[in-house]
């Protein structure tokens, strides 16, 4: 008497194959050795399995639904009957009930698109500090895969078509079984004849060879936003490597590389510059006439003004970029007064410097008449003398 495979899953005679995985799965959670190690539940566990794998198999359900038992006598199992409790559910398949896959029979993975996504580009691209202070629209070169204008992505010759691969049956893997002390495992791997398609082209596109795509150099606009700064990024939507069998592209990646400038140091929005000025600007006060990158400025340099002093020019700096691509303020301008001291003077210099050191009470030895009169020279000339009047 043919066994009840349906009763035995729990299942309506019309279930469809979803639901008879689902029925399977659930049983297989509860009566697995693993999980249950009575005797009763590992009798169950391989009659489940067995129900499963003639249930899954449309040709082995169509002979229980014309009352035969396609396991009897070793029917339709190679061999292999009810008592196996791993008949036809390799190691692998194994762990897909257990942890989410199809489960034995459930389909395997099956052949993978043709039509594949393509990859991110990445181009770097130089700009000056005035170009990413104001943003700028650019063209530039792009050298990446694009759809082949011959046979627009298909891969194909003229008007040919693919054609269902003969090694795999178009499942794109063909498997091999072992014998193991868990007793049948089975083991796939993507078809060597169509790479996991199941599909061949026979007729390949003679310019792309079949891959639907071709690297070609092409110009394109990019816009650069006010505020940008060295390693940040714009993102380009679709302007990448198109993917094989014309697949959608992925996106364009510019990075920017900030050239240094000859003036200014930038921190983020805040820049930076060092303005010399003479000693006696410094004592007296001036005005001295800066280029910003926003324009001309004054920088006014008090009377007194000491090397390091710094001026502050707000809103002179550059602008402050949020991650959305919008500008919100501009940071300011840090100006350095350093005071450059002569280092050659001529003779009306240094007397005219030495009236001024008089009237300030700040006379100094002169070091050259020190030097004639031979009381300088340095430490060890210091030395010499010291010993030489012992």
């Amino acid at each position: 008497m043919a066994k009840d495979y349906y009763g035995l899953l729990g299942v309506s005679r019309d279930a469809t194959p979803d639901q008879l995985k689902r029925a399977y799965r659930k049983l297989a959670r509860e009566l697995h050795p693993d999980v249950n190690p009575d005797a009763d539940a590992q009798q169950r566990f391989r009659e489940v399995t067995a129900a499963y794998e003639v249930l899954s198999d449309p040709q082995k359900r169509k002979i229980v639904d014309l009352g035969g038992d396609p396991l009897a006598n070793g029917g339709g199992g190679g061999g292999r009957g009810a008592s196996d409790p791993f008949a036809g559910f390799g190691l692998g398949d194994i762990m897909d009930a257990f942890f989410g896959g199809g489960g034995p029979g459930g389909g395997g993975r099956g052949p993978r698109s043709r039509v594949q996504p393509g990859k991110d580009a990445l181009l770097r691209l130089e700009l000056t500090l005035e170009e990413c202070a104001s943003g700028i629209s650019k063209e530039i070169a792009v050298d990446t895969a694009i759809v082949c204008d011959l046979c627009h992505g298909t891969g194909c010759q003229n008007d040919s078509v693919p054609e269902m691969c003969d090694t795999c049956g178009g499942r794109g893997e063909v498997q091999s079984v072992q014998r193991s002390f868990l007793g049948q495992v089975v083991t796939a791997r993507p078809c060597p004849t169509c790479k996991g398609y199941g599909e061949v082209i026979p007729d390949p596109c003679r310019r792309c060879d079949g891959e639907g795509r071709v690297r070609a150099r092409r110009e394109i606009t990019v816009k650069i936003p006010a505020g940008v700064g060295d390693g940040m990024r714009v993102r380009l939507s679709n302007q990448g490597e198109v993917g094989v069998g014309g697949g959608p592209a992925g996106d364009l990646y510019v990075e920017v590389v900030e050239l240094p400038h000859e003036v200014f140091v930038r921190e983020g929005a805040e820049l930076h510059c060092t303005l010399s000025i003479p000693m006696t600007a410094a004592a007296l006060g001036t005005v001295i006439p800066l280029e910003t990158l926003h324009g001309a400025e004054e920088i006014r340099v008090e009377p007194g003004t000491q090397s390091g002093t710094e001026v502050l020019l707000s809103g002179r700096g550059m602008p402050k970029l949020r991650p959305n691509g919008r500008t919100a303020g501009t940071g300011d301008l840090h100006v350095h007064l350093e005071v450059a001291v002569p280092t050659r003077l001529d003779s009306r210099q240094t007397e005219l410097l030495r009236e001024l050191a008089a009237l300030r009470g700040e006379e100094q030895e002169d070091l050259a008449a020190a030097h004639t009169n031979g009381r300088s020279g340095g430490l060890f000339s210091r030395l010499r003398d010291s010993f030489g009047h012992r």
